[in-house]
């Protein structure tokens, strides 16, 4: 539901952790600003604080990582966990 709407559209998050974290994996050349509009969709209609967009298709782990937050405003997330969309 988002919206008081009811999507049929298959949204479907990859990995959740702990309940607060959604991972979404990808296997691609480079990550492109889809990528994050997709992963921050999904942090909105789960509302979820944070997100990972995984790449595997790259030399090193790390450099295929991106950290992103959903600004919404929830009275039980940290304070910590509402900083900026990317680190």
């Amino acid at each position: 539901m988002y919206k008081g709407i009811k999507l049929d559209c298959g949204y479907r998050i990859d990995v959740l952790v702990s309940e607060v974290v959604i991972i979404e994996l990808k296997t691609v050349e480079k990550l492109l600003p889809i990528h994050d509009a997709q992963l921050l969709t999904y942090l909105k209609l789960y509302k979820r604080p944070i997100g990972l967009l995984m790449n595997f298709n790259v030399p090193v782990l790390k450099d295929g990582i991106k950290r992103l937050v959903n600004r919404f405003q929830d009275s039980s997330a940290s304070p910590r966990l509402g900083g900026d969309t990317e680190s």
